[in-house]
């Protein structure tokens, strides 16, 4: 029996708890959020194998991150005409294509692994193919959520969205470990393919939805790529957050800077590492509940924030003992997920609708799709001038564009 989607979630609630839960109220969210939640773990499952595969293969760093490199590089080529497409299409059904893709693809890791054929050309290449399918992929699932639950409750359904991703980075990486250990890689593979079900099974029984219905609109538009961009480049507001983004990206991407201040820096073991990384997870969970909670977002409640998540990069980067560092590194877990989760809500709020799908895609472009280059110029920062520098360039990259957007943000 397919699941229809009501047309609203109803007054206003009252109180912390009845804003954060707000967006559960829709059905189709809480089978959407559910579906979401498995199929994470399942990503966060696959990419520990991956990773373990590529350094069992080459034995080398490098390698690691080109693979890294093949599986972000796509959104940042081909993020702006994948906007285009989650703009004019419906969205439902372009989820259900991408998310078939993405079975498709951990399928062909399980196969490929299990007969012994896994080797460093096919994951480049499966990698890149990944990310091109996440290019569209990721914004389509981010505007789906106001398909589903009005922008009234945009704010609760992006901060339990990041519950849901601080979920799956304990369980992922958790069961990936497990399977490792006792399976092998392959099985991590399979396990991936088998968690798509869930959002895909949800999506095939949802009918009616907003986004099917104005589909026939947004296809007789000029959707063009540069059409969204233009149009986020004439926006101060989307001048100011799409350099946040692309600075925030770098905290996303610790695996980069932190190693280093760990072992160099604040001359703790690896468990230091596990430590800090489980700090900004402690964080995590309270940010992400506080932003669902939340009423809707200003520009000066992310400016507010955005500057508090600087400061704790820099309190954690010059630390002079491990002690405080693990307390710094808790307030970035809390204050970058509550900031960014404000900030994604802001930028689809204010957005014209016909824009909605390029402007998430460019927002995917400065977080994710950057990284690969500003990952590398950190690296030549550590080496160049130190850990504790290296891990500052975040936090000072955050500040510096608050304070270039400062009047977009005022309100």
């Amino acid at each position: 029996m397919a699941t229809t989607v009501p047309t609203d979630v109803g007054p206003e609630p009252v109180g912390l708890l009845g804003r954060m839960s707000w967006a559960l109220r829709r059905r189709a969210f809480r089978w959407w959020f559910a579906g979401q939640v498995t199929s994470s773990s399942g990503t966060m499952t696959q990419a520990v194998a991956l990773s373990w595969t590529v350094l069992q293969v080459t034995h080398s760093a490098v390698w690691l991150s080109a693979v890294t490199a093949c599986s972000w590089g796509p959104s940042l080529v081909l993020g702006a005409w994948a906007g285009a497409l989650v703009d004019r299409c419906d969205r439902r059904r372009l989820l259900i294509v991408t998310q078939a893709l993405m079975m498709a693809i951990a399928a062909a890791l399980f196969a490929l692994q299990a007969a012994g054929e896994l080797g460093l050309p096919l994951i480049l290449a499966i990698s890149l193919a990944s990310g091109a399918v996440t290019s569209a992929d990721s914004p389509a699932r981010q505007v789906y959520v106001v398909d589903l639950v009005g922008r009234e409750a945009v704010a609760s359904a992006v901060g339990l969205w990041e519950v849901a991703l601080n979920a799956s980075r304990v369980v992922g990486p958790g069961l990936g470990g497990l399977l490792l250990a006792t399976s092998g890689a392959a099985a991590c593979f399979g396990v991936n393919a088998l968690t798509y079900l869930a959002p895909l099974l949800v999506l095939l029984r949802m009918q009616g939805t907003p986004s099917a219905e104005g589909a026939r609109t947004r296809r007789s538009q000029k959707g063009a790529a540069r059409e969204g961009l233009r149009y986020a480049l004439r926006t101060p507001l989307y001048r100011a957050l799409l350099p946040m983004a692309t600075a925030s990206g770098l905290i996303f991407s610790m695996g980069i800077a932190l190693p280093p201040l760990v072992s160099d820096s604040l001359h703790w073991g690896g468990g230091g590492y596990g430590a800090m990384m489980a700090a900004f997870g402690v964080g995590g969970l309270p940010g992400a509940l506080l932003a669902a909670a939340s009423p809707e977002p200003t520009g000066r409640r992310v400016r507010i924030l955005a500057l508090c998540t600087a400061a704790s990069v820099l309190l954690v980067a010059w630390s002079p003992v491990p002690a405080i560092a693990l307390l710094g590194m808790v307030c970035v877990g809390a204050s970058s997920i509550w900031f960014i989760a404000l900030a994604n809500t802001l930028a689809q709020l204010r957005c014209d609708p016909d824009f909605r799908g390029r402007v998430m895609s460019l927002w995917g472009m400065a977080m994710t799709g950057m990284l690969p280059i500003t990952g590398f110029a950190v690296g030549v920062v550590i080496d160049g001038a130190g850990p504790r520098v290296g891990f500052s360039v975040s936090g000072i990259c955050v500040a510096a564009a608050v304070i270039v957007g400062w009047r977009a943000l005022r309100d």
